[in-house]
């Protein structure tokens, strides 16, 4: 089925759309400097994805800014860091940064598509992450909302739910995200045709996403949102 026989787009955010690592290791890395502590890129992510895993299975229903605190005294734990930044880390949000071709694909897809943000953020985290990208989205869906994080198929139920009051049905949805863990499993599993942006293509490990232990093979596969936005306009 070609791109451009959907009609609406469902993203994942912090990660897709917003560079999440960049901020993750510029943050640890100042307060390692400051420590005097020498760290890895790849030692920061995967304590980060670490417990972000274990967070996630005890705390389901939160939001994932509400998170970050205990995430970072985790992580700081691993680390050998001190734990008394953690709340720093969630103050950090407003300036967390877009992809360099997050907007503009955007802006492209929006021409075509009813674009929604299905995201784990509570409201406050999304407004801020909707500004960064220029308010390209016809909806916007948090945990906050829904109560639950995904991957737990409620917030695709309840997503799904607006939807269909729009006059959209299941089979206009396409759901974009770089999250095997979070999206790309679930959403497969529930039915959806979905788009995976692997944004760590070429790069070693699976950063600072949780590993899965099966890949789920998506309907279409791009390595940034400009391509993606490139096949439809292609009519791919």
């Amino acid at each position: 089925m070609p791109l451009t026989d959907r009609k609406v787009m469902t993203f994942d955010v912090v990660g897709t759309l917003i560079d999440f690592e960049a901020v993750i290791l510029a943050h640890v890395h100042d307060k390692a400097r400051k420590a005097g502590v020498s760290l890895s890129d790849r030692a920061i992510l995967e304590a980060y994805a670490a417990a972000e895993d274990r967070q996630h299975h005890e705390t389901p229903r939160l939001p994932f800014p509400s998170m970050m605190a205990p995430m970072y005294r985790e992580m700081a734990e691993v680390l050998g860091l001190s734990p008394g930044d953690a709340e720093d880390f969630r103050l950090s949000i407003p300036r967390w940064p877009e992809f360099p071709d997050s907007v503009a694909a955007l802006k492209r897809l929006r021409k075509r598509f009813y674009l929604v943000a299905m995201t784990n953020s509570d409201n406050w985290a999304l407004s801020h992450f909707a500004a960064t990208l220029d308010m390209p989205f016809d909806d916007m869906v948090t945990a906050e909302m829904v109560g639950w994080n995904k991957p737990d198929p409620q917030v695709f139920a309840f997503t799904r739910g607006r939807l269909s009051k729009e006059g959209y049905g299941f089979a206009d949805i396409l759901h974009v995200a770089q999250s095997q863990y979070h999206d790309i499993a679930v959403s497969r599993r529930l039915g959806y045709h979905t788009c995976w942006i692997e944004r760590r293509r070429g790069k070693a490990g699976a950063g600072a996403t949780p590993k899965v232990e099966t890949v789920a093979i998506p309907d279409y596969h791009f390595g940034s949102l400009a391509e993606l936005a490139d096949a439809v306009d292609q009519g791919r």
